[in-house]
């Protein structure tokens, strides 16, 4: 096995590699250094597609359609898209694997997934007419360039709002790079472009020169987190500046005449240079190194910790050598794990110098363990990978105090990176890229490539939910399939079913995405979740079934949900039909109508020929109306309604009395003028006001004509008389035989309203009533005499007596003289 630091190159004070990735990527009849060539972060896929500027040998055997091609890292082709919708000014890749497709025209898609599905937006701000010219992509976002200059801006690609920025100088854009929001000091993207021989940078509100004087300048590249910028001169040269433009770091002379085809970044420590077959790394201080190649043009594909150089040949992952593994494999290098490693590989020789080097390091040997177990994760090659781990898996078990978490969660990293960086997964992930792109994301681009087996065995060794996985298994499934629906149907419940966080609604839409209505039906029967089920179903054209649905769930605001869509969809004899076998369903419309449309809760009560509700409803909107002819109507209709029912006789007698009392009580307002209100009392009310306004003879009339009962109308005459005060009415009264309700509530209501003369006319007629209280009645009218003589004629002495104690003055000496004449006898 070859020393790691075989393929190391040394720039300034600083080792680079290059690690070898894949051999034979593609195809040598591809042409690639025909094709623009873009590759994903963090290892990601990578998309060519045909430079229409450059001439291509005819192939016979090639498709006559142009289109994008999105390949692993090792050459596997993972989709190709056919493209026939105009020219491409940009491609390139978001943070997350979406690929982004912008035309001349401005129009742009978003491919979330690697499986052709995509978003569309367009630019807008003129790009269609003034033709986008070119872009540059970041993690989120991706800046256009227009044919007249301007520069739009898109932030997000999820919602997606193209933002003009500030408008820079017309002359024509030399080359141009971005900054991206998270490393500009203005916190928005920032765009430096070379116009002649300057540079401006260009922002939401401002066109800034900044002077520069060496253009004009060919190659534009900000480093990874924008600490940096390069710019290559027109005579060759590279400069190296700070992020904020206050330090000019380092000048390279290339010496070479023809201007590179590309310049990135390596990392955040060196620059690249490509030309058709040479490559120039640039170190700090101006130290550069230099890689050849045999083969055809060099493609170079920027990430966050290095650089992807793609040929038709071969695949290499160019980076700074990390720290930890210039401590262990350095050339003469004397740090504890360089010397843990030698101990490792003598105790394999069973030699006992082994022990002596372990004693040697052993005050350091918990930190050249962790050096070797961080060592181990920056490797690709496994045969390392174990022997690192060997040698701290022996230096551990030498301590007496060490945690093995860093050592156990190392050893699984590597499993894991190990897996998808086998050339037919061909994700040659570093172990900053991991640490960086997280396991979840890694498993989600496991599964947008169908390596389904994978990515649960990943999530599974990482204790990581599977659902996401599952559920897109089922969508290919169901979209790929030619099996007839029955058998996928039970092939999927019989794998999925039971199965924690996976959405049959989502398996579902897919289906019916695909036209498979009858599938997306069945699978929808397997989802729990009503919330999930009915919109499915409504989209689906399934309005009963969805109601049924939404109706089982309980959930009253999800079945109003369904009504309202129903109630806009069908006929209203149709929707009403829907409603007759469904008694939930009914009474939610019932009490949503009552609120929002009467008109149709007349329709229904009319449907079900339900009589006593419409009629009761007309009633409600009777009593709320303000004028008197539209109430008279709604009570008409209300009686209407209940004519051929028998067992509402009596509700529609009422209904039938309302309405003329109604009509009197306006004829009444009329005759009587301003000051008498009648519209809306009762019967008894109208009786009322009318004896105490002194209509006796309408009162009258109107209680034979509502049946009013004696008792009840002679109640309402004394008391509309007291509260009119006419007294001398009351008198007269007072001189009648009879009474239909006795005459101790004439007394006791004239009394109350405090005329105790009229009250003690009354007295004499309360036959009824035992002696003691009528002389309780005289003693409050204030006529004690006439108490003391009750209390005589009723040849009762303790009661004189009583009376004689609350009498004074003369009053007192008739009562005294009372008592003796009842002594005497």
């Amino acid at each position: 096995m070859s020393k790691p630091t075989a393929n190391w190159e040394k720039v300034g004070d600083k080792f680079y590699r290059k690690v070898p990735l894949y051999t034979d990527v593609f195809d040598q009849d591809l042409e690639l250094d025909k094709y623009h060539v873009v590759g994903a972060p963090y290892g990601g896929a990578v998309a060519i597609y045909r430079d229409e500027e450059k001439l291509h040998a005819y192939r016979s055997g090639q498709a006559a359609k142009a289109s994008i091609d999105v390949y692993s890292c090792a050459g596997k082709l993972i989709r190709r898209i056919t493209w026939d919708k105009g020219t491409i000014k940009g491609l390139g890749w978001s943070e997350d694997e979406k690929l982004l497709v912008v035309t001349e025209d401005g129009t742009v898609r978003c491919y979330y997934d690697l499986q052709g599905d995509f978003v569309p937006f367009t630019l807008g701000h003129g790009a269609d007419e003034h033709g986008v010219q070119s872009c540059k992509f970041y993690s989120t976002g991706f800046v256009a360039l227009l044919g007249n200059n301007n520069l739009i801006s898109v932030a997000r690609y999820d919602e997606p709002r193209p933002k003009l920025l500030a408008t820079p100088p017309s002359e024509p854009v030399v080359s141009w790079a971005i900054i991206p929001p998270a490393y500009s000091l203005s916190r928005s993207v920032e765009v430096i472009l070379a116009i002649g021989s300057t540079l401006y940078v260009v922002d939401a509100t401002d066109a800034e020169d900044r002077d520069f004087s060496a253009g004009p300048f060919r190659h534009i590249s900000v480093s990874p987190r924008g600490e940096f910028l390069a710019f290559y001169t027109d005579d060759g040269k590279v400069w190296v500046v700070s992020g904020d433009w206050s330090e000019k770091l380092s000048e390279y002379q290339s010496r070479v005449k023809t201007v590179p085809i590309d310049m990135q970044w390596c990392g955040s420590n060196a620059v690249a240079l490509a030309w058709e077959d040479e490559v120039h790394l640039i170190g700090p201080r101006s130290v550069a190194t230099k890689f050849y190649y045999d083969a055809s043009q060099v493609h170079l594909l920027p990430d966050v910790d290095g650089l992807r150089l793609l040929t038709n040949d071969v695949c290499e992952y160019l980076q700074k050598v990390p720290d930890e593994t210039v401590d262990v494999f350095r050339l003469g290098s004397d740090s504890p794990a360089a010397k843990l490693l030698e101990a490792s590989s003598l105790l394999d020789q069973k030699s006992p110098k082994a022990d002596d080097l372990i004693q040697l390091i052993r005050p350091s040997l918990a930190e050249a363990v962790d050096t070797c177990v961080k060592a181990a994760g920056h490797e690709f090659n496994i045969h390392w990978q174990k022997a690192l781990l060997k040698a701290a898996s022996y230096g551990k078990s030498v301590l007496d105090l060490y945690s093995s978490d860093d050592f156990v969660d190392m050893c699984e990293t590597l499993r894991v990176l190990n897996a998808v960086r086998f050339y037919e997964i061909g994700l040659p992930l570093s172990y900053d890229q991991f640490r960086r792109l997280t396991p979840e994301k890694l498993v989600a681009r496991l599964t947008n490539r169908n390596e389904y087996l994978l990515a649960l065995r990943i999530s599974s060794y990482l204790h990581l939910p599977a659902d996401k996985i599952q559920v897109h298994w089922a969508q290919q499934k169901v979209r790929v399939s030619t099996d007839d629906e029955e058998a996928i149907c039970s092939l999927i419940v019989q794998k999925l079913r039971g199965q924690p966080g996976v959405s049959f609604e989502e398996i579902a839409r897919a289906a019916y995405d695909e036209g498979r209505v009858r599938l997306a039906t069945e699978l929808l029967n397997y989802e729990p979740r009503a919330g999930k089920q009915v919109p499915l179903l409504l989209g689906m054209k399934e309005d009963i079934i969805a109601l049924d649905k939404a109706l089982e769930s309980g959930d009253t605001d999800l079945v109003y949900h369904v009504l309202l869509h129903l109630r806009k969809k069908l006929p209203l004899a149709s929707f009403f039909r829907v409603l007759n076998t469904r008694p939930v369903a009914t009474a939610l419309v019932e009490s949503s109508a009552w609120d929002t449309d009467r008109e149709l809760l007349k329709d229904l009560y009319y449907q079900d020929d339900r009589r006593l509700d419409g009629s009761n409803l007309l009633l409600a909107e009777a009593l709320a109306q303000t004028d008197v002819a539209s109430a008279t109507d709604k009570l008409r209709l209300a009686s209407k309604y209940l004519a051929d029912a028998r067992d509402f006789a009596f509700a529609k007698t009422q209904l039938d009395d309302a309405a003329r009392l109604l009509k009197h009580q306006e004829t009444y307002e009329k005759e009587l003028g301003p000051g008498n209100a009648f519209v809306g009392l009762s019967a008894n009310e109208t009786v009322f006001a009318l004896i105490k306004a002194g209509h006796n003879k309408r009162a009258v009339k109107l209680q034979n004509e509502f049946r009013i009962s004696e008792k009840a109308y002679a109640w309402l005459k004394l008391r509309a008389l007291v509260a009119a005060r006419h007294w001398n009415e009351l008198e007269e009264m007072g001189k009648s035989k009879k009474s239909a309700i006795g005459w101790e509530p004439y007394f006791n209501e004239v009394l109350a309203a405090g005329n105790t003369r009229v009250a003690s006319v009354f007295i004499p007629k309360c036959t009824g009533a035992r002696p003691e209280e009528r002389v309780e009645m005289w003693v409050k009218c204030g006529l004690l005499v006439k108490a003391g003589e009750e209390a005589v004629k009723a040849k009762d002495r303790s009661l004189l007596e009583e009376v004689r104690a609350k009498a004074t003055g003369s009053a007192a000496v008739e009562v005294e003289r009372m008592m003796g004449m009842m002594t005497r006898k």
